[in-house]
């Protein structure tokens, strides 16, 4: 108490316009104080805002294009071992001669040699919509000719 008690004579003592001064400097002081923790950061907030909407709706619209097309794939009609085959070996003969394929049992292994990425792009695609069949494996290797090389394996749907 004798603390405040000392702070307050102080203030007594002091003339009017010295007061006056000092509760215009504690005034500016808490307007800074107030700035610096409150209105700045928001107004930060508040500036970045717009971007990150533009951002996040872009993100949006994209995660819904992939939401379409996954229920697209999932309306596709399921097809049984000898379709999904047959339709990998008519995927696979546009290829010619960098493509082989094997079966063993329910699965059919597809070995690449030296095929570009725009044809393996566009087989994978073409084999995923028309044999309706997804790689459960991918071994490949990307060579210095700037060509792919490996293997590729369905799993068949149970017949």
């Amino acid at each position: 108490m004798s603390l405040w008690m000392n702070v307050r004579a102080r203030w007594q003592a002091t003339s009017a316009r010295e007061q006056r001064l000092l509760l215009i400097a504690a005034a500016l002081v808490t307007l800074a104080l107030l700035w610096l923790v409150a209105v700045a950061p928001a107004l930060a907030v508040l500036k970045s805002a717009q971007g990150q909407h533009l951002a996040l709706d872009a993100e949006l619209q994209h995660m819904q294009q992939l939401q379409a097309q996954a229920q697209a794939l999932q309306a596709l009609p399921t097809l049984d071992a000898g379709e999904m085959q047959r339709a990998l070996q008519a995927s696979v003969k546009p290829l010619g001669s960098v493509a082989q394929m094997a079966q063993q049992m329910d699965r059919v292994t597809v070995t690449l040699k030296g095929v570009s990425a725009l044809a393996l792009a566009q087989w994978l695609s073409n084999a995923r919509q028309n044999a309706h069949a997804v790689p459960s494996e991918v071994h490949l290797k990307r060579s210095a000719a700037a060509t792919w090389d490996g293997a590729v394996v369905f799993t068949l749907a149970a017949q």
